[in-house]
């Protein structure tokens, strides 16, 4: 063994801790019993030879001597040689490991002289990434007879119960990841089967689990275990049919929900055509001639005509709030145009300011400055005739002048011809 791998290796506990006895120690002197043997002298050193006595035994003594120490010399390195191989090798052996090693599922075992599951991994050339599964943890110390356990992770495109994710799982099967996820199997929609394997590029897998829902419908609940994918398949499992606009209470197309209540609506529409009148605008001018206070329509306004279709619907029998579905204007509003005047009014009439016209107005009118007669020729507080109005400066129509207008033109009236122009009323104006 060299020197490196004995520092890596150490000495032998059981070899090169034992203390080393010299050899031939333990000889007895010549012609005298020993109760001691050496046990590394060769056998023929142990034979019993006769005493001699002379010069030719002390010749036969020597050699054997010399013969002896020859052969002991030759021994001793060579017995150190393999001591010290010896406790190399222990050391070696120590070093051998037999593990376990599976990978995705595929035990195979191995003799390794790795010191943890870091080393072991690398010397088998087994990569692992973010996503995957080391048991033990990398870096735990190995002793022979452990199990290392290496679970690559796979990405998942997993839509559960219409969620959609991306999940990564050590999973090599369908039903392996239902279990990790804890996802009841029974029941359930999968769009793959359980025994179906999942390679390392991954799998997109689409799980209904199976569903309480209650489906009421035409006065009556249904309850029904489902894993439909939307509410109209759920609708469609109790048995209940949608016509014409008949919906449900959710969108037909949402994912009916655990303990859901969905209730189906039944719907009739009709339509209703209505003509809806159109408010016109006035327009106002100023106007010089007129006095202050007097309005006179230049042009009557006319309102306009709309036509509008409702759709008036009833749901499960009861009447909705009908709802604008078309608007089309029939005819445009015509703007009403209006002087008004703005000259000042004269100060008094002389002989004519002191007299009753209230009480004149009352008896002719009611008091009422707007008053038409049944014929339609007489207008106003004092019932002027429209020739009557004209000669006395007043513009438009009697009746849609101001109150102080008409009293003016009364009072110039009654200058110009007394109480005539008011047979039966005019005594009034004397109280």
């Amino acid at each position: 063994m060299s020197k490196s791998q004995y520092e890596t290796y150490g000495p032998d506990p059981l070899v090169h801790t034992a203390e080393t006895l010299p050899y031939g120690m333990y000889e007895a002197p010549p012609y005298q019993a020993s109760p001691y043997e050496d046990t590394y002298r060769p056998s023929y050193e142990r034979q019993v030879l006769p005493r001699t006595h002379g010069r030719a035994a002390r010749r036969r003594r020597a050699r054997s001597a010399a013969r002896s120490e020859s052969t002991v010399r030759r021994l001793v390195p060579q017995a150190l040689v393999v001591a010290f191989l010896a406790g190399g090798t222990t050391a070696f052996v120590a070093k051998d490991k037999a593990v376990e090693l599976t990978v995705d599922g595929k035990p195979r075992t191995l003799h390794t002289f790795a010191d943890d599951v870091t080393e072991l991994l690398a010397q088998e050339g087994v990569r692992v990434g973010a996503h995957d599964l080391v048991v033990p943890a990398p870096g735990t110390a190995l002793a022979s007879g452990d199990g290392v356990e290496v679970h690559y992770g796979r990405p998942l495109w997993l839509t559960l119960d219409g969620q959609r994710r991306e999940v990564w799982t050590t999973a090599r099967t369908v039903d392996e990841v239902l279990a990790q996820l804890g996802v009841r199997a029974e029941g359930a929609y999968l769009s793959a089967s359980r025994s179906r394997p999942i390679g390392r590029a991954g799998l997109t897998l689409d799980v209904r689990t199976e569903r309480a829902v209650t489906i009421m419908a035409d006065g009556r609940a249904r309850v029904i275990r489902t894993n439909a994918a939307t509410v109209l398949e759920a609708v469609e499992e109790a048995g209940v049919t949608l016509r014409g606009e008949d919906t449900t209470s959710v969108p037909p197309d949402s994912f009916p929900r655990d303990g859901q209540t969905v209730t189906v609506l039944r719907v009739t529409g009709a339509q209703e055509v209505r003509e809806e009148a159109i408010p016109f605008d006035v327009a106002r001018t100023v106007d010089p001639a007129l006095f202050r206070g007097t309005e006179v329509v230049e042009r009557a306004g006319q309102p306009g005509l709309r036509r509008v279709a409702y759709l008036v619907r009833t749901v499960n029998g009861v009447r909705q709030k009908p709802r604008l579905e078309q608007s089309e204007v029939v005819r445009e509003p015509r703007t009403q145009v209006v002087k008004v005047g703005s000259r000042p009014h004269p100060p008094s009439v002389q002989d004519a300011d002191d007299l009753d016209w209230d009480g004149l107005a009352e008896c002719e009118s009611g008091g009422r400055p707007h008053a038409v007669d049944p014929s339609g020729t007489y207008g106003g507080l004092y019932q002027f005739d429209s020739r009557t109005w004209h000669s006395l400066g007043g513009k438009g129509r009697p009746q849609d002048a101001s109150e102080d207008e008409q009293t003016f033109r009364a009072k110039k009236l009654y200058v110009q011809r007394g109480t005539s122009p008011w047979p039966h009323c005019g005594d009034r104006l004397r109280g």
